[in-house]
């Protein structure tokens, strides 16, 4: 729900988004690569699954990019309107009874 409050200017940071992930990609070939000619392939299929998970990213960052700008209303849109009546799972809230304190004792 909006309220109002968010920033005007706020926007994803897309283009940094994209350079962090072109650096993921070209470290992952680079530690694919390496591994598989030295021959440790655990480390190479991790690297290749590093690989496959921030090209993923990359294509989905590239797509957002290519979508532009998208609507968000500015501050002379007012918030959602509360609504009519509560829900009507809801109770009101009962009173609670004062707290009395409890006599005080004398012992002899």
């Amino acid at each position: 729900m909006r309220t109002g409050s968010e920033p005007t200017t706020a926007r994803s940071a897309l283009r940094a988004r994209f350079w962090l992930s072109v650096w993921g990609v070209a470290w992952a070939i680079f530690g694919t690569a390496v591994f598989a000619l030295l021959g440790r392939t655990g480390w190479a299929i991790a690297c290749g699954a590093l690989w496959l998970v921030t090209t993923i990213d990359l294509l989905v960052i590239v797509r957002h990019i290519r979508q532009g700008p998208h609507y968000q209303p500015g501050r002379d849109v007012p918030p959602y309107p509360p609504a009519e009546s509560p829900p009507p799972y809801r109770r009101p809230p009962q009173r609670r009874p004062r707290y009395r304190r409890p006599p005080l004792h004398r012992h002899p």
